[in-house]
């Protein structure tokens, strides 16, 4: 990392929890999603396409926003990166059992440090924690609309493992806002 006042550190459960993550994001391009079911055969393609306009989502407009360490992710653990004091970026990750994976259930880096390998760094502890604990996968969730983000999982290793078309809404698909599972094949699983 280029940031040499960047340092990581564990955050703890009891300090973090319900701390919200100002993930947001402005694009002026989406995976265009579609899926067409001919006589019981199913195609899904994604396309890039550009919207009309540029698209902008912030975390106020989100009645779920970002949190660290929400109730329903049962074993995680979080990770921040600060340069002196102040927290500029964070992952948090959750061990799914049940499918042998680990999933990414927060990443989000400030906007001023993008671009420094900072994102690589934290996802290289959920990808580590992966190998240590003998998990195949490391798994996490996007939307079609977030291509930089899309284009960082893909950069790292990631690959489409599964489309959800109407996930946050019964309108995803035309909204093209749908939810992408990508993950990251653990090499040295067995």
């Amino acid at each position: 990392m280029q940031y040499k006042n960047l340092h990581i550190k564990r955050l703890t459960k009891k300090q973090w929890q319900g701390f919200i993550l100002p993930i947001g994001y402005t694009t002026d391009c989406h995976y265009k999603t579609e899926i067409k079911n001919v006589g019981g055969n199913f195609t899904v393609s994604l396309r890039m396409e550009r919207f009309p306009s540029p698209v902008t989502h912030t975390p106020d407009e989100n009645d779920f926003p970002d949190r660290l360490y929400a109730p329903h992710w049962v074993g995680a653990c979080a990770y921040g990166a600060f340069d002196g004091e102040k927290l500029v970026g964070a992952i948090e990750y959750c061990p799914e059992n049940w499918t042998n994976r680990i999933r990414v259930t927060e990443l989000w880096t400030d906007e001023n440090y993008r671009k420094i390998g900072l994102g690589k760094y934290l996802m290289n502890i959920a990808k580590r924690k992966a190998t240590e604990r003998g998990c195949r996968m490391v798994i996490l969730e996007t939307q079609s609309c977030n291509t930089d983000a899309i284009g960082f999982y893909l950069h790292e290793g990631f690959t489409l493992a599964g489309v959800l078309a109407y996930d946050y809404t019964n309108t995803d698909m035309e909204r093209n806002e749908v939810r992408l599972e990508l993950g990251w094949l653990n090499p040295d699983a067995k």
